[in-house]
């Protein structure tokens, strides 16, 4: 049954025998990888993450993110 929607704007469905909340369709990761490449490759060359988030139009939390999972796996 339906049981409103996540943060993403996602419906979410509650099972009735379990309870369990759930989402039929879930959103994928919303940048490519090209995307993330590009954004990491101009923020190694010297732009801030603030200024990356704004040349590509998202936050720059996802930039620093996205360098913390690759300082991680070098």
């Amino acid at each position: 049954m339906k049981n409103g929607k996540n943060r993403s704007g996602t419906q979410t469905m509650l099972c009735r025998d379990c309870k369990k909340t759930y989402t039929l369709e879930p959103k994928r990761n919303a940048y490519s990888e090209e995307t993330r490449a590009l954004a990491l490759k101009i923020y190694y060359a010297g732009t801030s993450g603030r200024g990356v988030g704004k040349i590509f139009g998202f936050s720059k939390a996802n930039v620093l993110n996205w360098i913390k999972k690759n300082d991680e796996n070098p």
